[in-house]
């Protein structure tokens, strides 16, 4: 099987269980802005989090950043304004292309990480979590066709794609550059779930991953149902998860 068609069954099936990843998102979510009142507290709090997220955190250029986030807290007003601040172009759009192409050229960011951060804040956003995570008042509730939106490719989902196509070079471009052939930006939102699925079913690191039900890591996973009903449910999805592989 081509590995268009088993990228088709495989979104097919996150389609599907959208609810499960998104359950655990808006937990994680409210443990990271909920509580602070204060705008500027929350998404310096986003910020924080989503740059530790990181294998390995760049300190020193990351303490550039945020000295300059802290010394122009201004920034923090609005979407426009963060996106202003952190473009590096005059003609640069206000939308999520221009907050991960100004994210991008931070110091200490790199590419996963700021499409992270823009999906994030497009799902605040976007309608379809608690109206109480909402920090920006101007982000836009959806993602235009002229606009472009990026997967946050890490090594877990850079294993799946080498389970799927072992001849080809699998990195952040190369994947996104796959997906936008087939998929526009509002399914590229829907693959986000991808991370999910492939984390609870790989076991190891590096190229040595063992493809397979975790529930060890899904345990590590803060913010997932305890519940062993859940548990039970989950890892029934994720054996049909495998088999797409």
């Amino acid at each position: 099987m081509k590995i268009d068609q088993k990228l088709e069954l495989i979104f097919e099936f996150l389609k599907s269980n959208r609810k499960y990843n998104h359950k655990l998102q808006e937990k994680f979510y409210n443990s990271v802005v909920k509580s602070f009142d204060n705008n500027s507290d929350k998404i310096i709090s986003l910020l924080y989090h989503i740059a530790n997220t990181q294998s390995q955190p760049k300190i020193d250029s990351l303490s550039v950043f945020y000295k300059k986030i802290h010394a122009n807290s201004n920034c923090l007003n609005s979407f426009k304004d963060f996106v202003e601040f952190i473009k590096t172009e005059n003609k640069v759009s206000i939308n999520f292309k221009g907050l991960y192409l100004g994210m991008m050229n931070q110091s200490g960011w790199g590419k996963k990480t700021s499409a992270l951060f823009s999906k994030i804040i497009f799902h605040l956003h976007n309608g379809d979590y608690s109206n109480n995570l909402k920090i920006w008042n101007d982000v836009p509730k959806t993602i235009e066709d002229t606009d472009d939106f990026f997967l946050p490719v890490d090594s877990v989902i850079i294993s799946i794609f080498k389970k799927l196509d072992t001849d080809s070079v699998w990195n952040f471009d190369n994947i996104n550059k796959l997906l936008k052939k087939n998929y526009n930006n509002s399914d590229i939102e829907v693959w986000d779930d991808l991370w999910f699925w492939g984390f609870i079913t790989q076991n190891g690191s590096g190229d040595n991953r063992i493809f397979e039900w975790n529930e060890n890591k899904y345990w590590n996973l803060k913010d997932t149902d305890k519940n062993e009903f859940a548990i039970n449910e989950i890892k029934l999805k994720a054996k049909n998860f495998l088999k797409l592989l």
